[in-house]
């Protein structure tokens, strides 16, 4: 039952040794119950297991934000870093660090992959008991702005995790209601609603994929969860337990009850069996991938033209043109997200052709607008990003 109702923690990641570690899953043991295995990483594309970063057997070091130094943990609670019931993973790849909450628990847990350590972030935000299933958190995934969000499962807790000062701060942002639209499809309601994960999109909205199918789209700032329809494509009795974002656009899927992945287009719901293992016990899925991440704003944007990455952690983005029908000089302007105009450059481009770094001094952690004009002043190119450096 349990395993119906929540998530598992797995790492997705490509196989070989030029694969970029990015997709990452809980996965557990082949048994009926919630019980944590490892994080490791998984070919999304492949839908295949690659290297296990962190077991439930692997020795822990865990050092507490708040005492500032490393604590034992009682291995036989529901709050140590190694419990049986972790359900619910996010990737910082901002600090290349996964993000994980147990079930049960009300601690927070930021593992790095590379070191193995540890920190505790104790809090006194989240509400969480064993014993009521409508408290648990059983979805997270990081938010286009670069904070950490999770929600439980009855949705009375939206919880925000950001990094102000080397210090992970905790704050609640209130009660998820249902749509008015979403009828017998409520999000709060065990049914329908629970248990899943959940992926952001380019404006910092969620998708919060059900297990039982559902996909309901949560407004951050309204606080509302809209049903948008129901997964297609999958097995009756397939218990959606981790989603996450490929490189691609789609949204990957996964079981707690061991099966394959799948793959999800958000725009029909449709979903595909991918290759690969076909009894994997997933608990829960995390990437550094965003739906709609390079959509552009302007519906004339010419081709082959483009600015990247949309999440900047280089002090840099780099501009590329290569269209006849740009020329001369073009004038690049920045604005933050209440269209204060916060950086101009102006770029020659010649014969069609550009391909220049642009460096970002001064401009603070966020999301900005970057606009690029022709001689005539006309916007060719919108382009949302993301500073993260």
């Amino acid at each position: 039952m349990k395993k119906h109702l929540f998530p598992l923690f797995l790492l997705l990641l490509g196989v070989n040794a030029h694969a970029q570690q990015d997709f990452y899953a809980i996965t557990g043991k082949d048994t009926q119950a919630i019980h944590f295995n490892d994080f490791r990483v998984i070919d999304a594309t492949n839908g295949t297991s690659g290297e296990k970063v962190f077991t439930a057997d692997s020795s822990s070091k865990i050092i507490s934000q708040t005492r500032r130094g490393l604590v034992a943990e009682d291995k036989n609670s529901f709050n140590n870093a190694q419990a049986t019931t972790i359900a619910a993973l996010a990737y910082d790849s901002s600090n290349n660090n996964l993000v994980y909450i147990p079930m049960f628990s009300s601690n927070i847990y930021i593992l790095n992959p590379q070191t193995k350590e540890i920190t505790l972030v104790e809090n006194n935000v989240v509400r969480v008991t064993s014993c009521d299933i409508n408290s648990h958190i059983t979805r997270m995934a990081t938010g286009y702005d670069g904070n950490i969000y999770a929600v439980n499962n009855s949705g009375t807790q939206l919880l925000q995790i950001s990094k102000k000062g080397g210090q992970y701060v905790v704050n609640d942002l209130g009660i998820i209601k249902d749509d008015a639209s979403n009828g017998k499809n409520s999000f709060t309601t065990i049914e329908t609603g629970f248990g899943g994960d959940m992926v952001a999109d380019a404006d910092n909205n969620f998708y919060i994929f059900a297990a039982s199918g559902n996909v309901f789209k949560v407004s951050a700032k309204e606080l509302k969860a809209k049903f948008v329809g129901k997964i297609a494509g999958i097995p009756d009795n397939y218990s959606v337990n981790g989603s996450a974002v490929n490189a691609q656009g789609k949204v990957v899927i996964a079981s707690a009850k061991g099966a394959p992945l799948y793959e999800v287009d958000l725009a029909t719901l449709q979903a595909k069996q991918l290759p690969g293992e076909q009894n994997l016990h997933i608990y829960d899925l995390a990437s550094k991938y965003f739906v709609n991440d390079r959509v552009s704003s302007n519906s004339n944007t010419l081709t082959n033209l483009d600015i990247y990455p949309t999440r900047v952690d280089e002090h840099f983005v780099n501009v590329h043109v290569n269209n006849t029908k740009v020329k001369g000089n073009i004038k690049l302007n920045v604005f933050d997200m209440s269209g204060k105009n916060v950086m101009s450059e102006t770029l020659s481009v010649k014969d069609g052709s550009l391909d220049q770094k642009v460096y970002f001094r001064g401009l603070i952690n966020g999301a900005y607008i970057v606009s690029i004009a022709d001689e005539s002043g006309k916007v060719i190119l919108n382009k949302k990003i993301l500073i993260t450096k």
